[in-house]
């Protein structure tokens, strides 16, 4: 087979396999709340970018797939709206779980849904936005919207990405993949080792800038909230934070809650499930209070654990406390461990946390451990609370890593931007 005829052959069974899904997806939304509002956001979307984008803009176009790699991007965003206010940012989401959370972020001008990839659908979009440069971040190596932007000679790059060894761009059928990475101007990736993967196949376009979350977190720290309720519900104790978590995490987490009766808890479900949450409020033995059912008269400080099932507030909760737990790696992989880390948190996750470089980094320095059963979270927890000086040497190194690795959003903006 021609590598003519091969591309054209893998071309169609791209598309096809993405109206599959597209079509799946819509069928799903009819008992799927996160599948109805996945197809819901797109209806009539280009209609709507037609009503709100103007042809004169000077559009930066910024995707990310969801919550996390908006956390990402907007270090970026926010740089681009400082320095260059000619520019517009149009911010699209693949996923509800990042689009319903943020979709009235005030650092981007127009906010929607990213089309699904079709051919007819790209032109579309690309048309309506025209934008002068486009952004990926991490990850979304869309094939069709890739190849036009490069045929409509845009300026085109990835930040934060990360590569694999076993991903699809480094087998031998992954050509058409490695073909849409021609598309990018220039590759911003976090680590070193993915310099020398791209490298391997021929791209040489690759500037290890790091991972712009850590000059997120950074940001964060300096504009923290105060918030009266956790200081309240403190009452001068000591604090763990547990972020993020779903019911295999909340399956260790509550032995330990039970334990030490001294301590005081703060749980963030990453969803807000009730039955899981009913479950906290009823085993545990010093009691437990929802956040959004208490007032200024509510006695807070009475409980043991305060149920944070609001969103927004779980990274300002970090300053409070002198311990974390990061939920998810039980599942398919951990949450932001970052955010607890520039608070000079001593940390804990679950297994599944070998996908992200900076919990593997954590680690090997001794500023984070894995934990699988009850017994290895006390091992951990333990002796950090009774020991203020080994406690205090982990929370160092923490904060430590985070501010040795902050600057990849000036090195981004510096050749994006100001070349």
């Amino acid at each position: 087979m021609s590598r003519k005829i091969a591309i054209v052959t893998f071309m169609f069974l791209y598309n096809f396999c993405v109206a599959v899904y597209a079509r799946l997806i819509a069928l799903a939304s009819l008992w799927n709340n996160k599948a109805r509002l996945w197809t819901a956001g797109r209806k009539d979307i280009f209609d709507r970018m037609a009503r709100a984008i103007s042809p004169s803009d000077r559009i930066v176009w910024i995707h990310v797939a969801s919550l996390g790699e908006f956390e990402q991007g907007r270090p970026v965003i926010e740089q681009i709206k400082a320095n260059y206010p000619h520019y517009k940012i149009l911010l699209t989401f693949f996923s509800p779980s990042g689009y319903e959370v943020r979709k009235d972020y005030k650092g981007a001008d127009y906010i929607f849904y990213m089309p699904i990839d079709t051919p007819r659908n790209v032109r579309r979009f690309l048309d309506l936005a025209h934008p002068e440069i486009a952004i990926f971040v991490k990850y979304e190596f869309w094939i069709n919207y890739l190849m036009q932007l490069k045929h409509r000679g845009v300026r085109t790059f990835v930040i934060s990405a990360i590569f694999r060894r076993n991903s699809i761009f480094f087998r031998s059928y992954g050509f058409l993949w490695r073909q849409a990475l021609d598309s990018f101007e220039q590759i911003f990736v976090q680590n070193e080792e993915s310099r020398q993967l791209l490298h391997g196949i021929g791209f040489d376009n690759v500037v290890v800038a790091g991972d712009t979350r850590f000059d997120r977190v950074a940001a964060i720290a300096e504009g923290v909230k105060r918030i009266d309720l956790v200081e309240r519900f403190k009452a001068g104790k000591a604090l763990f934070v547990a972020g993020s978590t779903w019911g295999p995490d909340e399956d260790i987490l509550l032995p330990l809650i039970n334990n030490n009766p001294e301590i005081k808890f703060v749980i963030v479900p990453h969803e807000m499930d009730e039955c899981r949450i009913n479950r906290i409020l009823s085993e545990t033995r010093g009691g437990a209070v929802r956040y959004t059912r208490c007032d200024g008269s509510t006695p807070v400080e009475r409980y043991q654990v305060l149920v944070l099932d609001t969103v927004g507030l779980l990274s300002s909760v970090y300053r409070y406390a002198s311990w974390a737990y990061i939920g998810g790696g039980f599942g398919t992989g951990i949450h932001n461990t970052l955010e607890a880390a520039i608070f000079a948190l001593p940390i804990a996750f679950g297994p599944n946390y070998s996908k992200f470089k900076e919990a593997r980094d954590m680690v090997a320095l001794g500023a984070a451990t894995k934990v699988e059963t009850v017994t290895d979270l006390e091992a951990w927890f333990a002796p950090m609370r009774d020991n203020n000086e080994l406690r205090a040497k982990v929370s160092s190194t923490a904060k430590d890593y985070t501010l040795k690795n902050i600057g990849a959003t000036s090195l981004i903006m510096k050749i994006a931007f100001d070349n």
